[in-house]
């Protein structure tokens, strides 16, 4: 079992219509929800900030600081295309696909 976290972006005016404190941030995700709660919780994160909970997406936004925190926690590394391989096979693994 593995966190993962992907690199800073910078999603500007997205961020900014939404009105969003800031526009740079990553991606933090996990083999497991359960993990992925237990590994944000850890961290300081809410559980009120998780997202996509639905579908294969699942994931917290995190900022800058909080990435450099779940690196030092262990979060592993993953670049943009990592994280897509990572959400393309939980989507074939839900049963409806």
């Amino acid at each position: 079992m593995a966190v993962y976290v992907d690199e800073i972006t910078d999603y500007g005016a997205i961020a900014r219509m939404a009105g969003l404190r800031t526009t740079l941030w990553a991606h933090l995700t996990a083999d497991t929800r359960e993990e992925l709660h237990t590994f944000a919780a850890g961290i300081g994160l809410k559980r009120s900030w998780f997202q996509h909970s639905g579908d294969h997406r699942w994931h917290y936004d995190i900022t800058p600081g909080k990435r450099a925190a779940a690196l030092r926690a262990g979060a592993q590394p993953i670049d943009r295309r990592g994280l897509a391989a990572l959400m393309a096979r939980r989507r074939t693994a839900e049963p409806n696909h």
